[in-house]
C-alpha cells in the first residue's frame, strides 16, 4: 500500500494565540482535539487590516477569545465556511453578529432522506476508520452536521467572491468529503485553503450517503491540476510539497479500489467478508467501522458498473455485491 508523504505533526500547538503563517496569513488553533479534528480546529484570518475568517471554528470558549484577540482592531470583511460539520461553523453566527460581515459558503449541507437516516442510526455506534496505513487509529464519522448554516453569500466554482486591496479569494467546488465542500484559493500567494478535503495529518473520511468517493477522486485530481505553493488544511500543518503530497493521496485511494476488486476475484461478495481481508491488521471491534469506507468505494464502483448489486438496489452495508459477466 502506498505512503502518503511524510508531514511533521502538528507539535508546536499554541493554544489560544494567533499564528503567522505568511504575510497574508494567520492561523488560531482551537482547543477540540479530538480523533477526526487531530490536534484542533484551524481558523485561518486572511489579510492585515481587512481581513477574510476562514472556518470560525467551534463553540469554545477560549477559541472564541482568542478569535476576539486577533481580530483587535481589524475590519472582518467576509466568513467563509468550507462545509457544515460542527468543528467548523458554530462561531460562524457569533462572528457575523458581532462584525455585521457577509458569510461564504457552497450552501447548506443537504439534508438525508428517510432511508440515509434509518442506514445512519443503525451505525450510530460505529467509528470508521480512516484509509491510511495506520487506520487502527480510527475516526470518528459521526461529526455532528449544522443543517441549519445557510450562506447569506452563496458561491459557486470558479467565483472570485470576495477581495480587499491585498488580496482576493476564490472558491474551488471540492465534493467527496460532503457535496458542499468549499476549497478556498488565495492566488496572489499560490495557496489554498483545503478545509477537510486535504488533511495534513492523514487521509479524509469519505462516508455515504453525502460522502462520495467518486466526487472524492475528481475533486483531488481538480486540486492536483492547479499550481498551488502550499495547502492550508483545516487539520494538521500546512503541506508545502503539494505535487507529491497529492499524488500519493489519488495513488492511496485507486490502490483501496483495486484490493476490493481483487477480494471479489476470490468469491468473497460482502462487505464484511471484504473487510476481514483487507483489514485483517486492525483491530476487530474496528472492522464495522472499516465496513462504512469499503461502502464508498463500492458506490462508485456499483455507478461505473465496474460491481453489480445482487438483486439489484442502491449498493448498502447489508448487500451482497459481484462482477459483471465477462
Amino acid at each position: 500500500m502506498g505512503s502518503i508523504p511524510f508531514v511533521p505533526p502538528l507539535d508546536d500547538v499554541r493554544y489560544g494565540t494567533c499564528q503567522q503563517l505568511s504575510p497574508l496569513v494567520q492561523r488560531v488553533i482551537a482547543n477540540n482535539p479530538s480523533k477526526f479534528t487531530y490536534r484542533g480546529t484551524g481558523t485561518y484570518i486572511i489579510g492585515r487590516n481587512d481581513v477574510a475568517v476562514i472556518d470560525p471554528g467551534p463553540d469554545n470558549a477560549d477559541h472564541k477569545r482568542a478569535l476576539e484577540e486577533a481580530l483587535k482592531g481589524r475590519r472582518v470583511v467576509g466568513i467563509v465556511v468550507t462545509h457544515c460539520h460542527a468543528d467548523h461553523v458554530p462561531l460562524t453566527g457569533w462572528l457575523r453578529d458581532a462584525t455585521g460581515a457577509p458569510t461564504f459558503a457552497i450552501g447548506s449541507h443537504p439534508r438525508p432522506i428517510e432511508q440515509e437516516v434509518e442506514d445512519e442510526e443503525a451505525d450510530e455506534t460505529e467509528e470508521l476508520v480512516d484509509e491510511s496505513e495506520d487506520a487502527g487509529t480510527g475516526h470518528d464519522v459521526r461529526e455532528h452536521i449544522d443543517y441549519e448554516f445557510a450562506p447569506t453569500h452563496p458561491v459557486r466554482d470558479g467565483d472570485v467572491f470576495l477581495a480587499a486591496e491585498e488580496w482576493q479569494l476564490a472558491a474551488v467546488h471540492t465534493p467527496g468529503h460532503t457535496s458542499n465542500h468549499l476549497c478556498v484559493a488565495l492566488d496572489v500567494e499560490r495557496s489554498l485553503f483545503t478545509g477537510d478535503h486535504i488533511m495534513g495529518w492523514s487521509t479524509t473520511v469519505v462516508s455515504p450517503p453525502d460522502g462520495n468517493m467518486a466526487d472524492y477522486i475528481a475533486s483531488l485530481i481538480k486540486v492536483q491540476q492547479r499550481s498551488d505553493r502550499v495547502l492550508y488544511p483545516t487539520h494538521g500543518n500546512p503541506v508545502t510539497e503539494p505535487v507529491p503530497f497529492l499524488r500519493a493521496y489519488l495513488e492511496h485511494r485507486l490502490e483501496r479500489e483495486t484490493q476490493i476488486l481483487d477480494v471479489m476475484k476470490t468469491g468473497i461478495d460482502t462487505i464484511s467478508g471484504m473487510v476481514g481481508v483487507l483489514y485483517a491488521e486492525v483491530r476487530k471491534e474496528l472492522h464495522k467501522a472499516a465496513g462504512r469506507s469499503v461502502l464508498a468505494h463500492l458506490v462508485k464502483l456499483v455507478a461505473e458498473e465496474r460491481v453489480m448489486v445482487v438483486g439489484g438496489g442502491v449498493p448498502r452495508r447489508s448487500s451482497q455485491y459481484a462482477l459483471p459477466p465477462s
